[in-house]
């Protein structure tokens, strides 16, 4: 095992191997226009060369005793803690969010190695009943190589808590982080779990565009992916990954929903309607994209929601003085400004916002917004709150419910029994009784039906089911005699 070295400050210009032979691209700052650092790009050959010592790493590994893979993890953990502030604001610079929210990532860090920490000291099968004179056990073995495929929006956290557990159950992991976040999303955290002592080759960081992606899914030393990110992508890996007969773990988007009450403190909704449209840009699979607000409360939440949308600063989130920072890119910032646009020539109300500065896009409220409008039928990934109006639950059940998938919805109200009335109905993934859709502990089931992805597949009680497979052992003293 490498020994634990003494803490410097990390540099991430050479943490990207050396060998990789896609040439370099620069990691920009949103906020800045800034070259942050280069990076090496993989090529589909470099996968192949990664996969196979990966491979080689993971037979290594297997032998290694549950409470060394668990020491390594926990002074992860612990080297995520320490390293806090430096880390935190790598995070912030990188994707451009505030550094509240970069904090929030590298806290989070240390709680997912935590967790997988104590994954190798749990029980890994069961005994099954059998014969007389014969043993015959459950247990859970790894898959070999885990290849994770993670997004730009909250890079540690969607790649650590795939990376984390799969070591934890004794896999190897190659990680294809987008390259706009390639550090947040892969070398920072190798550069940790290095530190705490992972071997080598057992957590690989391959930098790359849609073909390193591809010969990843299709590689055949790989026999599980773990993706997040945008629908019209998971389809691609989901059909990719079919095809070769391999494991896959989807989590998408969709569309969000918070339902106002009519009996709800319209201060208390306005406030949590806010966090859910726009922490981050409203670049969260979880944002509150669709509110739901009874007709007879909807201009004042209007106005209280409007009044939020335009005393909120934007700009650099680094610098800690702003609540919105930049969109990731002009690609993002485009897409966003045309769903805005678009639903307001098909009849939505332009309240606050609608406007940007490079990448930073106001706050925006749309009023009025109904089916058939870009903003009810799409995931808008920007900080545009939509609000819809409804005239009884039976009909804001009937609007929360229109959609092809749906992470987290929520409700508020102030009777907690009709609330969960409400939400029982509800198909999400996740379900929150007063307050706002983004909500994630670490420790709970996080997938939702439809284009949201394949069902509650990732974290908690999920991750023994998806970074293992059960295995049948029989032990007798004696081979028997059969009549043949």
């Amino acid at each position: 095992m490498s020994a634990v070295r003494t803490a410097e400050p990390y540099n991430f210009n050479p943490a990207t191997p050396p060998t990789l032979r896609g040439g370099t691209r620069q990691v920009i700052e949103p906020a800045t226009g800034e070259t942050l650092w280069s990076v090496n790009l993989a090529t589909p050959a470099d996968v192949a060369a990664a996969a196979q010592r990966a491979e080689q790493a993971q037979a290594q590994w297997a032998q290694v005793s549950p409470r060394e893979k668990s020491e390594i993890l926990r002074r992860a953990g612990n080297l995520f803690s320490q390293r806090h502030n430096e880390l935190a604001l790598h995070v912030a610079r990188e994707t451009g969010g505030i550094l509240p929210k970069g904090q929030h990532e590298i806290r989070e860090a240390a709680v997912l190695c935590h967790l997988a920490a104590s994954m190798p000291l749990q029980s890994q099968g069961q005994v099954l009943p059998s014969t007389p004179g014969r043993m015959s056990l459950a247990r859970r073995v790894p898959r070999g190589v885990v290849g994770v495929i993670s997004p730009f929006n909250f890079p540690v956290i969607l790649t650590l808590r795939a990376v984390a557990p799969a070591l934890a159950t004794g896999n190897a992991v190659i990680v294809k982080p987008d390259t706009r976040t390639p550090v947040s999303g892969g070398l920072m955290i190798a550069r940790v779990l290095e530190e705490a002592g992972l071997p080598p080759g057992l957590l690989q960081v391959l930098p790359g565009d849609a073909d390193v992606g591809e010969a990843l899914v299709t590689d055949p030393r790989v026999p599980m992916i773990a993706f997040t990110g945008s629908p019209a992508v998971g389809r691609r890996i989901g059909e990719l990954a079919g095809r070769h007969l391999k494991k896959v773990t989807l989590e998408l988007g969709g569309s969000n929903s918070l339902l106002i009450l009519d009996d709800a403190d319209l201060d208390v909704a306005a406030s949590n309607a806010a966090w859910g449209a726009y922490f981050h840009q409203g670049q969260i699979c979880m944002a509150s994209n669709r509110i739901l607000v009874h007709e007879s409360m909807a201009a004042e939440f209007t106005k209280r929601l409007v009044l939020k949308a335009r005393h909120l600063p934007v700009g650099n989130g680094a610098s800690g003085q702003v609540a919105l920072g930049p969109l990731i890119d002009a690609r993002q910032r485009d897409r966003v400004h045309a769903l805005v646009q678009a639903s307001v020539a098909a009849g939505a109300q332009l309240e606050a916002g609608g406007s940007f500065d490079g990448l930073f896009y106001q706050p925006t409220v749309l009023s009025g917004v109904r089916p058939g409008q870009p903003v009810f039928d799409e995931e808008t990934f920007g900080p545009v709150a939509n609000i819809v109006t409804y005239r009884s639950d039976e009909e804001a059940v009937a609007l929360a419910n229109q959609h092809q998938g749906s992470l987290a919805s929520a409700v508020i109200s102030r009777s907690v029994g009709r609330a969960l009335a409400v939400g029982r109905q509800l198909k999400s993934g996740m379900v929150h009784i007063n307050d706002q859709t983004v909500n994630d502990d670490c420790v709970n089931p996080f997938g939702g039906p439809g284009i949201a992805g394949n069902g509650s597949s990732v974290c908690g009680p999920a991750d023994w089911e998806e970074y293992t497979q059960w295995q049948w052992l029989t032990v007798q003293d004696t081979a028997p005699t059969y009549p043949f």
